[in-house]
């Protein structure tokens, strides 16, 4: 090859590999260890709330005044002062056994779940 040659295709091949590292880079394709974490946090959060929300609705359950404590909740706002969530954790709900607070996360969870509930 040429000398002349060269620097067009040294150049081509860096452009190509700019090009490369942004297609990677946007699609996806490359995890970082930040995104990895951020992604197992995320996961670990869901199966917690998974296993311990059903158990917060069966204390809901247990409760002798259920549909009135139900309907009383549902008048509240879903967000601000005085919302669903302190109502579940007011009530106990999102205690766990063993425990002595309720836990926030579980009391979000509970107050969706408790919405959609028919009785």
């Amino acid at each position: 090859m040429k000398k002349q040659d060269i620097k067009p295709f040294v150049w081509g091949m860096v452009a190509g590999a700019v090009v490369l590292l942004i297609v990677i880079f946007s699609a996806g394709w490359v995890v970082t260890t930040g995104s990895a974490e951020a992604e197992a946090k995320a996961m670990v959060t869901d199966a917690v709330m998974s296993r311990l929300a059903p158990i917060a609705v069966e204390q809901f359950m247990q409760d002798p005044n259920k549909e009135a404590r139900l309907t009383e909740m549902k008048k509240l706002d879903s967000w601000g002062e005085n919302n669903r969530s302190d109502f579940v954790q007011k009530q106990g709900w999102a205690t766990m056994p063993g425990e002595k607070i309720p836990d926030e996360q579980i009391a979000d969870e509970v107050a969706i779940r408790l919405m959609d509930l028919k009785m």
